[in-house]
């Protein structure tokens, strides 16, 4: 029985004692049950009588034991204990928590997965560098998490969208056409340009695309040189994504809301809800009516529109898109950017709280042999996520960046993450996928798992699972639902990283404890099978979750 089953059984015996008027309140759509911090409390407990109590106007011990009674009687339930202010404690029957192996096992890739968030329409914009430079190990963060944040919504039934928006319009690009025309023309970088040897490269394959190029007059050489060097640029960013396991749906180009008459439409509907004003010949949005703490330019005094002007016809593009829910991913260096951008959306009408959600994500260091490895994109000494992925490769990678929470600065040490030792948690989480697989190559040779599907189930007696470590093994893998459902919900993949460590800890301590295949010539068990269940069970969910981060789960290693 899964947390999720016992969650419908709680309910089921609370409607029971509803419908007889035992307890005169309304059955909730949720029931928190949970893993006791201590196992000799039994295997859940759930809090659901306390939270009934002052409805039902009754103290909650007196709640709890009208609970205990209805559930005492159900066949998967062996105990039911009131403690303390009235919680219940759940011992589950014997097997009953034993087919949590089952279930995972003939779910497969579906184990894990839910409909909580099933009708919600998400626009995921993650990384969106300036293609002014290679993805640096900062982006890399926001690659890493967000194509997994894009995962757990899946995973919870949204339908997501991931989408890099190009800033290929303003002066950030002309600093850059800049820089590859003084690269091709053998002088120096302008002050204010990009430096660096990707610069030349790039430089010298415009040149090598448009032979006559450096003959042609300044305006259009620099006009050439900004349009072919974005677009090189964008083909290195676009193959270090996919490199990555990154794949988006959409490349949003900034230049395009020009083109298209979004801008003045943007403008036109910010008009119409009031909050635009005009002083000292710029056009503004009155930003500090919605929290911010000044005004915002939309046009400035020479016709030239802003950047902000921009994000507003890129939210409202977004939502006529038909997007529920807008996620945008910032830099540390971006912070003071919510408050206006919560303003924007509130100005053109919407609910910040329930169309709008910005995430900020902390800086990441580079270290080797402990000591930083320093970046800078003007000086010419990024970083490169090519660089980590060279190092440690894209599944270490991947999941360090994913690792922590994004508030949180985090180091990695290119050491660490490059061996092959219980130390490295990648490896570690891996190494125990690994190690299941083996047993199961041991057992096919055996003649003892011949497969793993549902008519299979009929014949395995999940009874068998009563050892300490078995049941320890077995909570865990019936959390993983519940840790998938709160990382989505709370955008929080390093939360899954964290369990799967756990989770590998748990099944090592298993393996060294109970022997899963027959010694010698012994005959295999019913217990032998039930083993290899719940071997079968800490693959799925090992495979699962790392899928989830977009990391691979190797067979062998």
């Amino acid at each position: 029985m899964t947390p999720e089953q016992l969650r419908d059984v709680v309910r089921t015996a609370l409607a029971a004692a509803v419908e007889r008027g035992v307890l005169p309140v309304e059955v909730p759509g949720d029931v928190l049950v949970e893993r006791p911090k201590n196992p000799e409390h039994g295997d859940y407990a759930t809090n659901v009588a306390l939270r009934l109590a002052k409805p039902a106007g009754r103290p909650p011990r007196e709640v709890a034991e009208v609970l205990a009674a209805e559930l005492r009687g159900h066949e998967g339930i062996a105990a039911v204990d009131v403690a303390g202010p009235g919680f219940l404690n759940i011992t589950l029957a014997r097997g009953a928590l034993g087919r949590i192996a089952v279930d995972a096992v003939t779910a497969g890739e579906a184990y894990g997965r839910t409909a909580t968030l099933a009708g919600q329409r998400v626009d995921l914009e993650f990384v969106s560098a300036n293609p002014t430079g290679p993805v640096h190990i900062g982006g890399s963060r926001w690659a890493a998490v967000g194509d997994a944040i894009g995962r757990l919504l899946e995973a919870g039934g949204a339908d997501v969208t991931r989408e890099y928006y190009i800033n290929d319009a303003g002066a950030q690009i002309d600093r850059f056409a800049r820089s590859l025309q003084a690269a091709a023309t053998g002088r120096p970088v302008p002050e204010d340009g990009y430096g660096g040897t990707y610069v030349a490269d790039i430089a010298a394959s415009v040149v090598a695309g448009t032979p006559d190029l450096l003959e042609r007059a300044g305006p259009e050489q620099l006009q050439v040189f900004r349009d072919r060097g974005v677009e090189l640029m964008l083909d290195e960013i676009r193959r270090s994504m996919a490199d990555f396991g990154v794949d988006f749906d959409v490349w949003f180009s900034e230049l395009s809301l020009h083109g298209s008459g979004a801008l003045d439409k943007a403008l036109a509907r910010l008009r119409e809800q009031g909050h635009v004003y005009e002083t000292d010949g710029a056009v503004w949005l009155r930003t500090t009516d919605f929290g911010d703490d000044k005004d915002r330019v939309l046009v400035k005094a020479d016709g030239e529109t802003t950047y902000f002007a921009s994000d507003c016809a890129y939210y409202l593009d977004k939502r006529a898109r038909g997007f529920d829910r807008v996620v945008i991913m910032l830099g540390a260096d971006h912070s003071g950017y919510v408050g206006r951008y919560r303003a924007l959306v509130a100005a053109t009408g919407d609910d910040p709280d329930r169309h709008l959600e910005i995430l900020i994500g902390q800086l990441v260091n580079l270290l080797r042999g402990g000591e930083p490895v320093r970046m800078s994109k003007r000086a010419g000494t990024i970083v490169l996520l090519s660089d980590l992925v060279d190092a440690i490769g894209v599944d270490a990678a991947r999941y360090a960046l994913a690792r922590a929470s994004v508030d949180q600065q985090i180091d990695i040490d290119i050491d660490v993450w490059s061996r092959q030792t219980s130390d490295n948690p990648v490896f570690y989480v891996q190494y125990a996928h690994a190690r299941i697989s083996s047993v199961l190559r041991n057992a096919a040779d055996l003649g003892l798992a011949t497969g793993f599907d549902p008519p299979a189930a009929d014949g395995v007696d999940a009874g068998q699972l009563t050892h300490d470590r078995e049941n320890d093994l077995l909570r865990a893998i019936g959390e993983f639902p519940r840790v998938v459902t709160s990382a989505a919900e709370l955008r929080a993949p390093h939360r899954v990283a964290r369990y799967l460590e756990e989770l590998a800890g748990t099944y090592h301590r298993f393996y060294d404890s109970c022997r899963v295949l027959p010694r010698g010539d012994e005959e295999a068990t019913a217990l032998n099978v039930a083993r290899l269940w719940l071997c079968a069970a800490t693959a799925v969910v090992l495979r699962n979750g790392l899928g989830l981060l977009g990391v691979s789960a190797p067979e062998r290693m």
